[in-house]
């Protein structure tokens, strides 16, 4: 099937070539170039036929073929010799450029001869004496094929480094790199980084610089000490290479970079994304790069012990670490082994060795927002958990042991159980035959509780409730009553918990808990001979349940019930010296008076209970105490007490078991109070810390969720590669690629990414992700405000781009969504932007489109105007008015130009010595002093207009917004 309509005409044909030179390199474009190819030959003359196998090699050569780019060369070459009056200057400068390309390509295959790449040299060298073209280009090739064989380069650098520039020279990027690589190879770090560092601060650049520099520059980097330099260069050269056949080396330079510096985890997270390489790349010597860099990723994590780990790699199987590499291991050595035949050395077995030696550079090195590690990627359940109790051999004792810990509800109990469940799975388990543990019965009803509770822990309510009945009935059977109610109060204070959709939903779940809390009672009434330690948690379930409608009603009816179970459970665990219920009760207290608004003295409990805890424990109740007297703090403003005991609660948390202690919610309030003290990178980091927690409990939605927050405050910090880095990571999540996440969740992280590519100034990525974000959210009925909002932002980025054909029908989209659910500020932006840029771009030209672009901003203003909306900054009118003279001024129409100003002058009034927007007023000043001064050549009422803002401003000590127009009135006086 062919990819474009088939062109019908030489004019058609140049359009179809223009097409595709936009399209990025890969299969769609190299199929459509030697369509376009086939095209061209039948129209019989020869320019098309050129442009178009210009176009087919360049896709071969960029699109990883080399074995095809020297074929096409050949006809080019032909047609050349044949009819050389058919080249222009550019045509013919391209030609003798792709010389180069030619070269390139045959030194990536094994199997051309030594022999056969000098006789292309000869060629090369041949052409361009004849042509009398400098010959620096020729000894830039042979200094590369001798540095590829692993001759001596030395004379050969020299004859190419020492030779001056020419037109056909490769880049000031390309030969910068080379230069580099020459002092890399003989091992000066330094200096080859001093070489390199135009091209790694971006000042040069090309079609694969500065991503090919930066791949190389990443190790050296770290053998001198710049780690961060390292980390960033890694963030943005990743980036600019990722799933880029063409770039598979530097990609593998990638992965090497990540095996050494500890981010074994992300180098597979990398390689998944890269997975495509394995078989598109169709370099030898490209896909010699990659699978080494593979191999050092794959090694280190086997030598971590995870080789058993879950690996991406060659299509049609599931792919482990252990057995990609075996697999990765003889490919490469294949390669190497070819080259070095070819070649008649053994440079290349030997460079890929000591990529293979290399031992890691750096422990550990924070390379993005997201740290994990390789146990976070393991295919097996979580990590068991920290103890501070050591697990008995006897099993009798491990059951008993196990059962004491769970009625002081101390977090050890959970390894305990942990340690039972697996021994009670075996098929040789044999239950002990004592009284003191029981029937296996119990012991099975105690393990389906426990299992209960910990999907309660993570609102799988549902579950809970279902666990806990079927413990209930198991408790029975072993004539447990006690447990048994308890675990049925606990069944229903789940099923009370189960979400209710719909507008009474709160409603209706405050009366489910009413409900629960009335039979939980009876239950309590109906069950003799309760131990103390079941009698208290059955009041706490009851005192619980109240809670928990209060915080569902907010009504403050409910706040008396709650602190009468509370009394009533303080002084049962008082009576019992039940130590971790009366801290319970007491905690309990204290959240009540914080849901009721009585901060003060929920303080004044909170405070209490800490004195309680620190003498008399229990110790692990400590963080979650903390915690809550942190967030009291935040209600009560004040941020630093609330920073000081938040961060003590994650220190204490630390010495208790993985998931006794919620820290994701600890480091979210800690990223609240660093924001409120100004501390936002700590905040952030607090973030990111917050998500993955939630991330490795399950909690995947509030784990998203938290993560766009910390993406979209990265890009308010201008972390823009970090932000990307972590979009990129979120968005090869496997639920996420599956499309089993919420998609509107989904879509706000793209949106984000789609932000940060534009802050990162790559408009073409951003562009084309907005575009296709503005298709999907087109259909979202019952959200049209936020494709009012895509769309607009869209609008604006094709106008940038000059695409304004596409950009009005995108405009219009955000006009359509934005009749249903306004945007007022959102979309007056908009389109007065498009003016602007419109205006700008296309002068006179684009006037007429530009004032229709406004007159849409006019209806938009009216309606706001209409809607009694206020704008967050200067008035719709006010911002109209004044792009009225912009866009006037742009198209050459200046008096409409100083009408459009000085009506914008009116709206906004004179400054005051507070106001805020005396920035564009000043500027409203300055622009309606040039138009009128400069272009109108009305100087003297220019001045007055100058003079007159600079006194009122300097009165006013804004002296900072004089500046630009005391250098305009000199320019005037000057003129005069």
């Amino acid at each position: 099937m062919p990819t474009a309509p088939h062109p019908q005409n030489t004019d058609e044909l140049f359009q179809a070539l223009q097409e595709n030179d936009r399209r990025p390199y890969g299969r769609t474009r190299t199929v459509t170039a030697e369509e376009l190819v086939d095209a061209a030959e039948q129209f019989a003359e020869p320019v098309p036929l050129v442009h178009a196998l210009l176009e087919l090699q360049e896709a071969y050569t960029y699109g990883s073929e080399p074995r095809k780019s020297p074929v096409v060369f050949a006809r080019l070459l032909t047609l050349f010799d044949e009819q050389p009056d058919v080249f222009d200057e550019r045509l013919r400068h391209m030609l003798f450029w792709r010389f180069k390309w030619v070269a390139n390509a045959l030194r990536q295959l094994p199997e051309i001869p030594v022999t056969s790449l000098r006789q292309w040299l000869t060629e090369m060298r041949d052409r361009y004496e004849k042509a009398d073209l400098g010959l620096q280009p020729y000894y830039g090739q042979a200094y590369q094929l001798a540095a590829h064989v692993g001759e001596d380069t030395t004379l050969a650098y020299e004859l190419w480094a020492g030779r001056t520039r020419t037109r056909l020279s490769d880049c000031e990027a390309c030969e910068i790199c080379e230069r580099a690589l020459y002092h890399l190879t003989a091992g000066d770090d330094e200096r080859a980084l001093r070489t390199w560092e135009s091209v790694l601060a971006g000042k040069e650049s090309c079609q694969e610089e500065p991503a090919r520099s930066i791949s190389y520059a990443l190790l050296p980097l770290l053998r001198i000490g710049s780690t961060d330099r390292a980390r960033e260069l890694h963030l943005v050269g990743y980036r600019s290479c990722r799933r880029n056949p063409s770039m598979s080396q530097e990609v593998g330079r990638h992965l090497e970079f990540c095996a050494l510096t500890g981010n074994e985890a992300r180098g597979l997270e990398l390689l998944a994304e890269n997975r495509n390489l394995f078989d598109e790349v169709d370099s030898p010597l490209d896909l010699l790069g990659f699978l080494t860099g593979v191999e050092v990723l794959l090694q280190r994590v086997e030598l971590l012990g995870h080789g058993e780990l879950p690996a991406a790699g060659y299509a049609g199987r599931t792919w482990t670490v252990a057995g990609l590499r075996a697999e990765v291991r003889g490919r490469a050595d294949d390669l190497a082994a070819r080259f070095d035949a070819r070649n008649g050395t053994t440079a290349h077995t030997d460079r890929r060795w000591a990529r293979l030696d290399r031992a890691p550079l750096l422990e550990t090195l924070e390379l993005t927002l997201r740290t994990r590690g390789l146990d976070d990627v393991a295919s097996v359940v979580e990590p068991a958990a920290r103890t501070t109790a050591a697990l008995p051999d006897s099993l009798p004792e491990l059951i008993l042991q196990a059962r004491t810990l769970d009625e002081q509800g101390h977090p050890d109990a959970h390894a305990s159980w942990a340690r039972l469940r697996a021994l009670v799975a075996a098929q040789d388990y044999v239950h002990p035959d004592d009284p003191a543990v029981g029937a296996l019965v119990q012991l099975r009803a105690d393990l389906l509780a426990e299992e209960a509770n910990r999907a309660g822990d993570k609102d799988e309510f549902a579950d809970a409730a279902a666990l806990h009945e079927e413990a209930a009935a198991l408790y029975d059977d072993a004539g447990e009553s006690g447990h048994a109610a308890l675990s049925r109060a606990c069944a229903l204070l789940a099923t009370a918990e189960i979400p209710v959709e719909g507008a009474d939903g709160a409603e209706a779940k405050a009366a489910a808990l009413t409900a629960a809390h009335a039979s939980m009672v009876r239950l309590h009434e109906e069950t003799p001979g309760l131990a103390p330690f079941q009698e208290a948690r059955l009041l706490r379930l009851r005192a619980t349940a109240f809670g928990l409608r209060l915080q569902t009603s907010r009504n403050d009816e409910h706040v008396a019930p709650v602190l009468a179970e509370t009394d009533v459970l303080h002084a049962f665990a008082t009576r019992h010296d039940l130590v971790g219920q009366l801290s319970g009760a007491l905690l309990l207290r204290a959240s009540t008076y914080a849901i009721s608004g009585d901060l003060p003295a929920a303080v004044t409990e909170i405070d209490a209970l800490l004195d309680r805890l620190k003498v008399q424990g229990p110790a692990w109740h400590l963080p979650r105490t903390l915690g809550l007297r942190g967030r009291l703090q935040l209600g009560l403003r004040d941020a630093q007490a609330a920073h000081a005991d938040l961060t003590e609660a994650l220190r204490l948390a630390a010495d208790w078991p993985t998931g006794t202690i919620d820290t994701s919610r600890l480091h979210g309030d800690l990223a609240e109070a660093c924001m409120h003290l100004g501390r936002r990178d700590e905040a952030l980091r607090h973030l990111t810390r917050s998500a993955e927690v939630e991330l490795r409990r399950g909690s995947r939605t509030e784990a998203f969720c938290t993560y766009s927050n910390a993406a979209q405050l990265g890009l308010d910090l201008g972390r823009v590669e970090d932000c990307i880095a972590l979009l990129d990571s979120l968005l090869a999540e496997p639920d996420v690629t599956a499309g089993e996440v919420d998609d509107r969740l989904v879509a706000q992280l793209r949106l984000t990414r789609a932000r940060a590519l534009y802050a990162g100034e790559d408009l073409k990525a951003a562009t084309a992700e907005f575009v296709t974000l503005a298709a999907e959210s087109a259909g979202w009925d019952d959200d049209p405000g936020s494709h009012a909002m895509i769309a607009a932002e869209t609008a604006v980025l094709l106008g940038e781009s000059g695409e304004f054909g596409r950009a009005r029908e995108a405009a219009d989209q955000a006009l359509a969504a934005h009749a249903q659910a306004p945007r007022y500020e959102q979309l007056s932006n908009c389109l007065r932007e498009l003016a602007r840029l419109q205006a700008q771009q296309q002068g006179p030209d684009g006037l007429t489109d530009a004032l229709t672009f406004l007159t849409d901003a006019g209806r938009v203003a009216d309606e706001a105007r209409a809607g009694e909306y206020e704008a967050h900054g200067r008035s719709l009118d006010t911002a109209l008015a004044y792009e009225h003279g912009r866009v006037n001024a742009y198209a050459g129409e200046y008096e409409d130009a100083l009408a459009a100003l000085e009506k914008a002058l009116a709206l906004l009034g004179e400054p005051g010595r507070e106001d805020e927007h005396v920035g564009e007023w000043a500027e409203c000043v300055r622009l309606a002093g040039a138009v009128e001064g400069l272009y109108l050549e009305r100087p003297a009422p220019a001045l007055t207009r100058l003079d007159a803002a600079i006194s009122l401003l300097t009165a006013l000590a804004h002296t900072e917004e004089t500046e630009p127009l005391i250098s305009l009135a000199a320019r005037l006086r000057d003129e005069e």
